[in-house]
């Protein structure tokens, strides 16, 4: 399955900045930053669970937001990135 994640989380506090950095973290073990808080994971649902699960448990509910997209197999493929946009290598493992 094809995901895209979107994230705005609080950063006034130094706890809102290192939920930030752990959300982005977390998003970087799945999939590609495509944006500075924009990722695009390909992913099966058991690692979709365990992903949600990750960011459940680190962001404060009532300051941040995700917004997780399921989109169509092969909708990555068919983006089209304009500026200095890359294409991300979905269909290949991500090593960390």
């Amino acid at each position: 399955m094809e995901l895209l994640i979107t994230y705005d989380v609080e950063t006034i506090t130094p706890e809102g900045a290192r939920r930030l950095r752990k959300v982005a973290k977390i998003c970087e073990g799945y999939g590609h930053r495509v944006q500075k808080s924009v990722f695009e994971v390909t992913c099966t649902p058991t690692t979709r669970l365990l992903l949600e699960a990750a960011l459940i448990k680190t962001i404060a509910p009532t300051l941040d937001s995700i917004r997780i997209y399921q989109l169509d197999q092969g909708t990555f493929d068919t983006a089209r990135h304009l500026g200095a946009a890359t294409q991300p290598p979905h269909n290949t493992p991500l090593i960390l």
